[in-house]
């Protein structure tokens, strides 16, 4: 019970130091603060949809309710933080480009994403057997995580974009 208590201060002073100890960036200010948050946010979600696909192959080798479960969850936790990372890039783009949704390329990537696995859980919802339903997710999760790295890491270097990224197309931006 102690390591709860400790994980509850260490993210207590380090959501203070985030707003307190760093000096803003130059060129964006202090916008520049919800990186700190941002990031780390969508790189949860990736990981989540990951481990997600990860159970959904193990259901399938073993058939096992329990990594159903698991990859259910994953791809839950992964959803929640697809929508927060969605939600701290439409504040930094409120502040930095004056409006919250440009349907920048990483935009609507996120947004492509957000409705896969969105489906995901509207498949699981609409399946009343339990083994129907998680060999349909597990199939489902996987094909649905063969998106992920082309529309998180590809597509918005494919194209100029506002987000503070690199870019194939202008390494200017």
């Amino acid at each position: 019970m102690w390591w709860k208590l400790l994980i509850f201060v260490v993210m207590a002073v380090m959501i203070v130091a985030s707003f307190v100890t760093p000096a803003p960036q130059k060129v964006i200010g202090e916008a520049s603060r919800v990186f700190y948050y941002h990031i780390p946010q969508a790189w949860v979600c990736v990981i989540a949809f990951a481990v997600s696909m990860v159970f959904s192959i193990r259901y399938l080798m073993k058939r096992q309710l329990a990594e159903d479960d698991r990859a259910s969850v994953a791809a839950g936790l992964g959803l929640i933080f697809c929508i927060l990372a969605t939600i701290t890039g439409s504040v930094f783009a409120k502040v930095t480009w004056g409006s919250f949704w440009n349907w920048d390329p990483r935009e609507t990537s996120i947004f492509i994403l957000l409705l896969i696995y969105g489906a995901y859980f509207a498949l699981r919802g609409a399946i009343e057997t339990e083994e129907r339903r998680a060999t349909l997710a597990a199939v489902y999760s996987i094909f649905a995580f063969v998106t992920v790295p082309f529309l998180i890491f590809v597509v918005p270097r494919m194209v100029p974009s506002l987000h503070p990224a690199d870019s194939v197309v202008d390494k200017n931006l």
